[in-house]
């Protein structure tokens, strides 16, 4: 049986999330390409469902056959009405994530990244592609950040995202007792901080926290953390998915001598 109507609801309820960066109304989050569904079958969440044109389902035939989950058909024209990417590879799935919890983040010597205010979605995504590559425990989304859901996010993130454990909507008063309550200590990077972050002690457990390039950490976080810098010369500050990745790095080098 193959798709051929946009106004099919299965079709409907694809776009819906696609266009709004949010799961669809039964919780599936949907993805794209055949690189993030073949990370997505060795990963931690669940693939539900796989559409595919015919075209896509030939030249796709063996990573469809070995996904153990129901393979529908849709036509072409159907099909471009769903996809979020200008240059679909008329391959999509569905996909139920893992439920996280806050013991899966903080277990053993845990490195936690937290976003706080993160809104772009391509930073977002890198900054959990750096998190899993430099041997973070988990990462936390906090409210107001770029939702898990969105496209450009779970692109961004080359795959991560179905293997590092992770939390969002988190508030930061939700965050600060969590961390409390495991005694972790809290690091939030800051341009304007007198404190270089290679002169902390990265190595127990902590949490790093990165802010939005504008704002910076809220607040509220920074009431209750240590401010951290990474210098550097002749510019201001630095992208927020870069400052992280060289905090995240220190932090793993640090780890790593005994």
């Amino acid at each position: 049986m193959q798709l051929t109507s946009t106004q099919n609801p299965l079709l409907k309820r694809i776009r819906r999330a696609t266009e709004s960066g949010r799961p669809t109304d039964d919780g599936l989050i949907v993805i794209e390409g055949p690189h993030l569904v073949q990370e997505a079958l060795k990963g931690e969440w669940r693939v539900e469902q796989i559409l595919a044109t015919p075209e896509a389902r030939e030249l796709y035939d063996e990573l469809l056959r070995n996904a153990g989950c129901e393979v529908v058909e849709v036509a072409p024209r159907a099909f471009a009405s769903t996809a979020a990417t200008e240059n679909s590879q008329e391959l999509l799935a569905l996909l139920q994530p893992r439920a996280w919890t806050w013991d899966d983040l903080t277990s053993g010597s845990a490195l936690v990244v937290v976003l706080d205010g993160i809104q772009d979605p391509g930073n977002a995504g890198t900054i959990v592609r750096s998190a899993e590559a430099f041997g973070a425990t988990g990462v936390v989304f906090l409210s107001g950040c770029a939702r898990v859901a969105n496209g450009k996010l779970l692109r961004a993130t080359a795959g991560s995202i179905f293997r590092l454990p992770y939390l969002e909507t988190v508030t930061p008063a939700e965050l600060i007792a969590d961390m409390q309550a495991v005694d972790m200590t809290l690091y939030a990077l800051a341009a304007s901080a007198t404190t270089s972050v290679a002169d902390v002690d990265l190595r127990d457990k902590c949490a790093l926290v990165v802010g939005s390039e504008g704002a910076g950490v809220s607040s509220v976080i920074s009431a209750k953390a240590q401010a951290v810098r990474i210098p550097t010369r002749n510019v201001e500050s630095l992208n927020a998915a870069i400052a992280c990745s060289i905090a995240l790095f220190l932090a793993q080098q640090r780890r790593n001598v005994p």
